[in-house]
């Protein structure tokens, strides 16, 4: 049976069905977190402003950095050519911010770090030992002090008929990092699929967070996190409206070693080659 569990960050034993959560599906679903439902609120109208305007192109990304704006047809899945139909705003400690959403931003942006430092405490410590062992340091300790951590703005417009065949809100697809916080969705649609390949839709309740494993954590455990692959559906037509979502993916220093044999550096390279947002 996949089940995704919803914990009460708030109980006592909350660390514990986390991290078995995590274990049997790759995903977990928090309620009762420190994130504060007016800040939520506040980034969610902030940024659907921003996306609405027609000045947002004065924002575009920087290639180097990876920063800005990322227009309608930016992004592909691993092993896909047709784009996702969404556009998107890269949030690193470097980025710069339209005024109206900078202060909002990051809050937002430090409060999600800070949460997802105790939840890497939370994994570190329910990891059995012969997988903590494996760890080239504790998870909490690969994020001191990294600047790869990514905040992404993601906004998906309402279809139209225009879209190209097969082109879906966004494809299946893993996350690359150690693990994704995810700002529940404005509307639903996001799935997660089983070891059978069959897809089961996420709970998505005004002011839940959900945690998914990446790949990043993947590797590190040697497998015993499943990076566990997802996807957000097109809308039916009576739900054809924008959709808004916000994830962190926590991620670790470049010089951070995922295995004997491959950098944290090295890995995300690769990944953002293979999914089009660098050049090969």
């Amino acid at each position: 049976m996949f089940t995704i569990a919803t914990v009460d960050c708030r109980d006592a034993d909350a660390p514990r069905r986390f991290v078995t959560s995590l274990r049997e599906t790759g995903f977990a679903v928090l309620t009762g977190h420190p994130l504060e439902t007016g800040l939520i609120e506040e980034l969610y109208a902030a940024w659907a402003a921003f996306f609405a305007a027609e000045d947002k192109v004065a924002w575009t990304r920087d290639v180097e950095s990876q920063t800005g704006y990322f227009p309608l047809g930016s992004e592909n899945a691993r092993g896909r050519t047709v784009k996702d139909l969404k556009e998107f705003y890269h949030v690193y400690p470097q980025a710069a911010l339209p005024p109206a959403v900078a202060a909002v931003t990051w809050r937002a942006y430090e409060a999600l770090v800070d949460f997802g430092r105790v939840l890497l405490g939370w994994i570190d410590a329910g990891s059995p030992a012969e997988v903590r062992a494996g760890y080239s340091a504790p998870l909490v300790a690969m994020l001191e002090g990294s600047r790869q951590n990514l905040l992404r703005i993601l906004h998906y417009p309402p279809l139209d008929t225009t879209i190209e065949p097969g082109a879906e809100r966004a494809a299946a697809h893993a996350d690359i990092n150690l693990i994704t916080l995810l700002l529940s969705g404005s509307e639903p649609g996001l799935e997660a699929r089983d070891r059978h390949g069959r897809w089961h839709a996420v709970p998505c309740d005004a002011g839940m967070i959900t945690v998914n494993v990446g790949d990043m954590l993947q590797l590190a455990s040697g497998g015993w996190f499943p990076s566990t692959e997802h996807r957000v559906v097109n809308p039916p037509v009576s739900d054809n409206r924008s959709r808004y979502s916000m994830p962190m993916f926590l991620h670790p220093r470049p010089e951070v070693m995922l295995s004997p044999e491959v950098s944290a550096h090295d890995y995300l390279q690769e990944r953002l080659r293979e999914i089009g947002l660098k050049a090969c």
